[in-house]
């Protein structure tokens, strides 16, 4: 009876408590959760704290003296403080009217340390790991750490790296932390193969694409490396290169990479579906807007009746015709390609619409990641500014000379609104990229014999988009030291200004029996003309100084001083040359490093006064022909000619004739065809006319993966030397007999990371009996 009735006065008195609470304002703490969600904090006490001060720890709370605590900001202030990483342990509570904040701090970090590291150095690692900036050890922060460095190798290549980390306390109590590094051997790609590709060749579609297969000089290049983003432009790559040779539908329908862990490399496949080849048809210009005159914009027109099917030439073509609709005055003229498939003849007929597009003016330029190059480099590329007409024909062909600058890894350019609705805002994004290259190399040439160079390069010197080049050279033959620098916007204006100074010392024995010092400088000045087309002007100064004669027949020959002078040199003699001279160069071919199609043609002539008194003139050309595409077969047909005018008549020196050899036919050595002394000096005297023809057919060699980027070719060289010879003081000279020179051979073309290195084996047939041959020879390969 007595229990009942203790259970029924209390359930009574619950009762009562929780009638008057509301009335009274007063919360009545029966558990110690709602006791927290209805103190108010009256004051903060802090313990556990070392290095880290008080103030740092309060401002971490979500809950001041004077404010209520809650379950709620009790917790978020203690996640605060964990997030901080200050802390390996916190707690956070009310007792009474005070909260008690009970930390344990994180071990402080007095320095980081890389073992094992050899595809990133020490500086790029501290770059990736936060304990190197917040110098405090947390588990949480380390394991974060060692994901970001796995990561960063997994990119890289490195698919087996494992990365471990010990810690060395230090003489104040802090830790050494390092990280130890286990690379593993780097992964490659071990093939990459093609299904579907029918009509292209697979070393054709592995030139084509990024990713490349394993080869000698992969640890250098780093070009086989498997990236899943970098084989999402791969596809894209290819169905581009379809595009532009035919194939509107060719789609990349899958790209597979399977990793082989007993090879450690990848095995790449892509699955294309090619379509049919199409052929362009009639071509046609539209106009809606009043006034402009459609003929002068047929000239921008690169799609020609009876061409390939061509994506890029489409682009170009509606881009040439914006701008020349720009250049009439309609600004806002936009230009789309309308095509009509003609399934039956295989040909898309083309007609391009020109239409007037939104009045909108750009507000403002925005360039954002530039740290180095001034935005003034990036502004000026763009043929509009601030206030103009906003065309999109302009600023994708700014962006497209943004890129080619080489100054930036990526460039992005967006649009957004303005303030106005006929306003829009540009949004230029850069990275950057290492402009500059410092270094130490060397090689053998059929000329020169051994020779090594010590250059300094950068091509955006100081930011502002300036080439500069310092270089100094030595070879069996002499020495060579250059300076040369580039102004690419002189005075702001689409002009190139540069400055080349250069001294050359070639030793005697060598191409003479004397030796010649060679210094000069010059001013040059470049501009475009149109489309392709660009004037080179240029002044300059030289001197040459003649050293090593040996002046009197009946002196004994010693070291170098050899077989007796010509009657036109003397020793220390000096001829000043003032040169006044202009070139003229059109380029239309694909590719600059490996041409496939195209042209290139190149016009000069240069005064000669002073100790001269000539004009010389030269012209090259050189076409590109793909002769059986699919498997990359490229032909070419190269000439060339070159004539030295007397205007005094006082004749020519033969320092300044022209001396032919591998440089018109191969199988020749240097200075080896043309007219020589008589008699033991053999000098060349060279000639003061020549014209020469040569023809190649360049191919990809079977059975050698497309990766080493080894090439072969065969050739014919054919040339025409004039008879006539320069002022020789009346030494008697084994002149030109057989005016024609002519060689076939065949040759290896290697695709180096110095440039195209070409190796040329030629069997001479029509030569005069003085001209000196040779059987190889290692050049650097040129477009001419």
């Amino acid at each position: 009876m007595t229990k009942s009735y203790q259970l029924l006065r209390s359930t009574l008195l619950a009762l009562a408590l929780v009638s008057v609470a509301p009335l009274t304002g007063q919360a009545v703490p029966l558990f110690g959760t709602t006791q927290a969600q209805a103190q108010t904090v009256n004051q903060i006490s802090v313990t556990g704290n070392v290095r880290v001060d008080e103030a740092t720890i309060l401002s971490y709370l979500a809950v001041r003296a004077g404010q209520q605590a809650t379950p709620a900001n009790i917790e978020a202030s203690r996640q605060a403080l964990v997030a901080s990483g200050l802390f390996q342990s916190v707690t956070v509570a009310m007792s009474g009217s005070t909260l008690n904040v009970r930390v344990v701090e994180s071990s402080a970090v007095s320095s980081v340390a890389f073992q094992g590291n050899r595809r990133f150095t020490t500086a790029q690692l501290n770059t990736m790991v936060d304990v190197a900036t917040r110098r405090v050890y947390t588990q949480e922060g380390i394991a974060g750490d060692i994901q970001t460095i796995q990561a960063a190798y997994d990119q890289a290549g490195y698919t087996n790296v494992s990365v471990t980390t010990r810690t060395e306390t230090a003489a104040d109590g802090r830790l050494r932390v390092v990280f130890v590094i286990n690379e593993g051997d780097r992964a490659g790609v071990a093939a990459i193969n093609f299904t579907g590709n029918n009509a292209m060749g697979a070393n054709q579609l592995k030139s084509a694409i990024l990713t490349k297969e394993s080869h000698l000089l992969s640890w250098l290049t780093r070009d086989d490396l498997y990236d899943e983003d970098r084989l999402a432009v791969d596809r894209e790559l290819i169905r581009l290169y379809y595009a532009d040779r035919g194939f509107p539908d060719a789609r990349v329908l899958s790209a597979v990479a399977e990793f082989d862990a007993t090879r450690n490399a990848y095995f790449i496949n892509f699955t294309i579906e090619e379509g049919e080849r199409y052929q362009f048809g009639n071509i046609a210009i539209e106009t809606s807007i009043p006034g402009i005159n459609a003929d002068a914009l047929r000239g921008g027109i690169r799609t020609n009746r009876g061409d390939r099917y061509s994506l890029s030439d489409l682009n170009k073509s509606a881009e040439a015709i914006a701008v020349r609709a720009t250049q009439q005055g309609f600004a806002f003229a936009e230009v789309r390609p309308r095509l009509d498939r003609d399934i039956a003849t295989g040909t898309f007929n083309v007609t391009y619409l020109v239409d007037e597009g939104a009045r909108v003016y750009v507000e403002r330029i925005n360039i954002v990641g530039n740290t180095r190059t001034r935005d003034f480099v990036i502004r000026r590329e763009f043929d509009f500014a601030e206030g103009d007409p906003f065309n999109r024909t302009m600023v994708t062909r700014g962006r497209a000379a943004i890129e080619a600058l080489g100054f930036f890894e990526s460039v992005q350019v967006t649009a957004g609104p303005g303030s106005a609705p006929d306003k829009v805002v540009l949004n230029v994004a850069v990275v950057e990229r290492s402009t500059g290259d410092y270094g130490i190399g060397g090689g053998y040439s059929t000329t020169d014999g051994i020779f090594g160079e010590i250059s300094l390069t950068e091509r955006n010197f100081l930011g502002r988009g300036q080439y500069l080049r310092l270089a100094v050279g030595r070879s069996e033959t002499g020495e060579t030291y250059d300076f040369s620098f580039t102004e690419p916007r002189f005075m702001g204006l689409r002009i190139s200004a540069g400055v080349d100074a250069y001294r050359r010392v070639v030793s005697e024995e060598t191409l003479y029996s004397y030796g010649i010092e060679t210094t000069g400088a010059r001013l040059r000045f470049g501009l475009p003309i149109v489309e392709n087309v660009t004037l080179t002007t240029h002044i300059g100064y030289e001197q040459k100084y003649f050293t090593d004669v040996r002046t009197n027949p009946a002196d004994p020959v010693v070291e170098n001083r050899g077989q007796p002078a010509p009657p036109y040199i003397t020793d220390g003699m000096t001829l000043d040359k003032l040169m006044v001279g202009y070139t003229l160069a059109y380029n239309t071919v694909d590719n600059q490093r490996r041409p496939t199609e195209g042209m290139v043609l190149s016009f000069s002539q240069e005064y000669a006064g002073l100790s001269h008194n000539f004009l010389k003139s030269e012209v090259r050309a050189r076409a590109y022909y793909p002769l059986w595409e699919e498997m990359g077969v490229v032909g070419s047909i190269r000439g060339q000619a070159g004539a030295i005018t007397d205007l005094d008549g006082a004749g020519i020196h033969p320092s300044e004739a022209f001396m032919l050899g591998p440089n018109l036919v191969r199988g020749f050595a240097g200075a080896g065809m043309g007219a020589r002394l008589s008699g033991a000096g053999r000098d060349p005297v060279g000639v003061l006319a020549y014209a020469g023809l040569s023809a190649e057919i360049d191919f990809p060699i079977p059975m050698l993966p497309e990766s080493w980027g080894i090439r072969g070719a065969v050739w014919g060289d054919v040339a025409w030397l004039d008879s006539a010879l320069p002022n020789v003081a009346g030494a008697p000279v084994d002149a030109v007999s057989n005016p024609i020179k002519s060689s076939v051979g065949a040759s290896l073309i290697w695709d180096s990371p110095m440039g195209p290195l070409r190796g040329d084996f030629a069997h001479v047939i029509d030569k005069d009996t003085h001209d000196r041959t040779q059987v190889f020879q290692l050049t650097m390969s040129t477009l001419f």
